[in-house]
């Protein structure tokens, strides 16, 4: 602090704000049980309230728009607790026989080694090369996700909650802020930006899911409609998502039918994430996300290291909520600037001197 001002020094404000951070971090990742099922309820709620709002303008009573929406999302989260539920218990009953028919495949590859002058010792290749533990560590993962559907009750009543208080909040706003007009116009683009992409990203991830049990149902691989609903789930974690997803179903399918049928799993993967991720997801989102390549990436790690696996799911569009919030203050807006996209180079200036 400054003696004579009385203020703090630039430094010491940085040091203040950077303190101030890592205790907010800290106690996120330490409430992360509690913060993660609200944030979830929170997206979900924003996906929810443009349905609500067409209800209302059919002429519905919004009590009665509000029930169908409950109705509507109660439908689909039964539906999908149901075929996940029944399908990991098939799975979790067949995974020690997978497992062992992974661990002879592991044995033969050694052996073909050998064949061809390679010596390798079959344990350290068990050791180092392990796809049955990526079995194991797939059932492990669908358990996880299935324990997550304990908090859907919660989650359904949050909801219900949140559009409910939604109704009231502008009038709130007005009366709370000192510039309600700045603020409901910054949330407006904020709750704008988020819908937009948790709607599309929705309809693009329920596509791969189709197209991927499509797929793993001509291959006959077992429990395609569990690896299309990982496909469709996963499809919200950005950059590794659809990797993580691909990887028990071509152990599986090397399982069940050999190299030949695995790879074709492999390049059906391959064909519908570059087909939707990489040209359809681009040109039906227009401008893109407002991120960074790298950004998106590490907003991934970070939001998944913090809030755990819903955190992976919600990494972009809780980003993208920041950085709209950081663009508002002038002191922050070098911020957003920096979670941005690319900015393309300005051309050098022109040289006007005479020859």
């Amino acid at each position: 602090m400054h003696p004579e001002t009385g203020r703090f020094s630039p430094a010491a404000r940085s040091l203040l704000v950077a303190a101030a951070c890592v205790i907010l971090i800290a106690g996120m990742q330490a409430a992360a049980s509690l913060i993660a099922p609200f944030l979830l309820a929170l997206f979900i709620a924003i996906v929810a309230s443009p349905p609500l709002r067409q209800l209302r303008a059919y002429g519905l009573p919004y009590s009665l728009a509000m029930l169908v929406v409950v109705l509507a999302l109660a439908g689909i989260g039964s539906i999908l607790g149901i075929l996940f539920t029944n399908a990991f218990s098939d799975f979790n009953a067949n995974l020690p026989a997978y497992q062992e028919r992974l661990k002879q495949l592991t044995g033969d590859f050694a052996a073909w080694l050998d064949s061809i002058g390679i010596h390798a010792s079959r344990q350290a290749l068990q050791t180092y090369i392990d796809p049955a533990r990526a079995l194991g560590l797939a059932g492990e993962f669908i358990s996880g996700l299935s324990g997550a559907l304990t908090n859907a009750f919660l989650i359904l009543l949050t909801v219900i909650f949140i559009l409910y208080e939604a109704v009231s909040l502008p009038a709130k706003l007005r009366l709370a802020l000192h510039d309600p007009h700045a603020s409901t116009e910054r949330l407006r683009h904020i709750l704008e930006s988020v819908n937009r992409y948790m709607g599309l990203k929705t309809l693009t991830s329920l596509g791969t899911g189709i197209v991927i049990w499509v797929w793993l149902r001509v291959l006959d691989v077992d429990f395609a409609v569990l690896w299309a609903t990982i496909a469709f789930l996963l499809n919200f974690v950005p950059t590794i998502g659809s990797i993580l997803a691909a990887i028990p179903a071509v152990l599986l399918a090397l399982v069940q039918h050999g190299l030949q049928n695995a790879l074709l799993v492999t390049a059906g993967y391959v064909f519908v994430n570059t087909l939707i991720g990489n040209i359809l997801e681009p040109r039906i989102m227009g401008r893109g996300l407002g991120l960074s390549t790298l950004v998106v990436f590490v907003s991934l790690v970070f939001w998944g290291w913090v809030l755990g696996p819903v955190g992976m799911f919600l990494s972009v569009p809780l980003t993208m909520a920041l950085k709209i919030a950081l663009d508002a203050s002038p002191q922050t807006r070098p911020l957003a600037i920096l979670l941005g996209p690319e900015v393309p180079e300005a051309p050098p200036p022109a040289n006007n001197k005479a020859p």
